[in-house]
């Protein structure tokens, strides 16, 4: 969406196959991107992203941090610390890893705007575990204290708050949507699409915390 429009974008994720296939795509298209391989689980991943993608668009204006892991042994009673610190890390510090690399440059363009895609698992008990509820709860605190903290300097935060979609992560369930209860999931354009309208918003306008649910679940 961000590429259509006629932005400059650098994607990035763990599998470069998905991403070499996305560039192609929007080449076909007229729409080049710049892509690189990271892991959201390492603090040194996350600052080399932030520094290539600053050293190749010149400057970076919006991020989108739409990561997130869990795991079948989510229930207290199978939770181990192992487990516990790999979502923190995967859900949360990359988050701030990311975001504390990136913050300078954009306190010297006096302009930035992290795009957090939480959870409603973060905002409201549910099965999803301690350890997920516990890393997209934090998301807000790190939103909230950037936006506090830096808004002087024109950078904004939002954290998006999706209900149940239908995507890989299901696969991370102990029993995994029915097929009825998927077909009534939100899919992942549906994100997408309240991610870019709140890009796109003038810089005036601050939108800390947006839900999005499925109609009928």
């Amino acid at each position: 969406m961000f590429a259509r429009d006629g932005a400059k974008v650098y994607a990035s994720a763990r599998r470069e196959e998905r991403l070499a296939s996305l560039a192609t795509e929007l080449a076909a298209e007229g729409f080049p991107i710049v892509y690189g391989v990271s892991d959201a689980g390492t603090h040194e991943s996350m600052e080399a992203l932030a520094a290539d993608a600053v050293a190749k668009l010149g400057g970076v204006d919006v991020v989108v941090y739409v990561t997130g892991t869990n795991t079948p042994d989510r229930a207290l009673t199978r939770l181990t610390r192992e487990i516990w610190n790999e979502l923190i890390e995967v859900n949360l510090n990359g988050a701030f890893s990311l975001s504390s690399a990136l913050l300078p440059a954009m306190r010297e363009a006096k302009k930035g705007h992290f795009i957090y895609v939480g959870s409603i698992s973060g905002k409201y008990a549910d099965v999803s575990g301690a350890a997920y509820q516990a890393s997209k709860r934090g998301l807000f605190g790190l939103a909230l204290a950037i936006r506090q903290e830096e808004r002087q300097h024109g950078i904004r935060t939002c954290v998006i708050c999706p209900g149940l979609v239908d995507t890989e992560l299901m696969e991370k369930r102990p029993v995994k949507p029915d097929a009825e209860t998927l077909s009534k999931a939100l899919q992942p354009e549906d994100v997408a699409e309240m991610i870019f309208g709140v890009a796109k918003l003038h810089p005036r306008a601050a939108v800390p915390e947006l839900e999005i649910w499925p109609t009928v679940i």
